[in-house]
C-alpha cells in the first residue's frame, strides 16, 4: 500500500534525523511542555530527544514512523491526565512508544501458583499509640530509587528486597540498595527466578543466608543467572539483623 503524502513527508523528515547525531540526555523520564503539542516539528523534536535519552533504535523508517504515532497518542493521554489530576504527574518513560496492549503482553500476565506455608503464629502489633493516618517512607529516607525489573518476572524478588531495604533503614538507619539478582539466582528451592516466586520463601532465604549482598556487588541482569556461591558465602554480605528483630 502506498504511503500517504503526509507519511512520506514524515519519512523524509525522519530520514534526515536518522543520519544526524543527537545529543544524549541523562534522564529516565522526559518532561514535555504544551508547546510540544502545537506542531508536528516540535513533536518530532521531542520524540528524537526521547529516543536519544533511552537509547532506542528501530529497524526501519516505517517502524520508526509507527512508533512515533504511538508515542504521540501516549503523549496526548499523558497531557490530558496531567490536566485532570494534581496528586501526581505523568512523564515520558522508556515505554512511551508502546501501546497499552503491547505493554500488557510484554510485561504483564504472569499468574503462577505457588504453595504458601501456613504459619501457626498469629500476627499482632506491638504496643503503639498515636499512629499517624499515613506515612510517606520516601520522605523518611527508607526507600531506594526506582528500579527496573525489565521483562523478567522477578517482582517477588523486588518486593522482598524493597521491604528488607526499608526495614533495615527504619530500624538501623542504614538505607542500602540490595541485590534482587542474588535471590533470582540462588533462592531456587521454591522460587522460580524470572518465572515467579513468593516473598515468604525469599525472606526465609535471606534469614537462613545471614543477609543479602549489596546491589553493586551482585548487580541485576534482567535475566536468570548462575548462583555465585563465593559471593553468597562471603563475609561482607549485608547482614539483616533488623529483619530478625522485626520478626521477634
Amino acid at each position: 500500500m502506498a504511503l500517504s503524502v503526509l507519511k512520506i513527508s514524515f519519512l523524509t523528515f525522519f530520514a534526515s534525523l536518522f543520519v544526524c547525531s543527537v545529543l544524549a540526555h541523562d534522564f529516565s523520564i522526559v518532561g514535555y511542555s504544551p508547546e510540544h503539542l502545537t506542531s508536528v516539528d516540535k513533536l518530532v523534536e521531542l520524540f528524537e530527544s526521547w529516543i536519544s535519552g533511552h537509547g532506542k533504535a528501530y529497524n526501519s523508517l516505517e517502524e520508526k514512523l509507527h512508533r512515533f504515532e504511538v508515542f504521540k497518542e501516549n503523549l496526548k493521554h499523558i497531557d490530558q491526565r496531567n490536566k485532570e489530576v494534581t496528586s501526581y504527574w505523568l512523564g515520558l518513560n522508556e515505554f512511551a512508544d508502546l501501546s497499552h496492549e503491547e505493554f500488557k503482553s510484554k510485561f504483564l500476565g504472569l499468574y503462577p501458583e505457588f504453595p504458601r506455608k501456613k504459619s501457626s503464629e498469629d500476627f499482632s502489633y506491638r504496643d503503639v499509640v498515636g499512629l499517624p493516618k499515613s506515612i510517606d517512607w520516601r520522605k523518611k529516607g527508607a526507600v531506594t530509587p526506582v528500579k527496573n525489573q525489565g521483562s523478567c518476572g522477578s517482582c517477588w524478588a523486588f518486593s522482598t528486597v524493597a521491604a528488607v531495604e526499608g526495614i533495615n533503614q527504619i530500624v538501623a538507619g542504614n538505607l542500602t540498595s540490595l541485590s534482587e539478582q542474588q535471590l533470582i539466582d540462588c533462592d531456587t528451592s521454591f522460587n522460580n527466578g524470572c518465572n515467579g516466586g513468593l516473598m515468604d520463601y525469599a525472606f526465609e532465604f535471606i534469614v537462613n543466608n545471614g543477609g543479602l549482598h549489596k546491589e553493586e556487588d551482585y548487580p541485576y541482569l534482567m535475566e536468570e543467572g548462575t548462583c555465585d556461591e563465593k559471593r553468597v558465602n562471603a563475609d561482607e554480605s549485608q547482614t539483616m539483623h533488623p529483619l530478625v528483630e522485626y520478626n521477634e
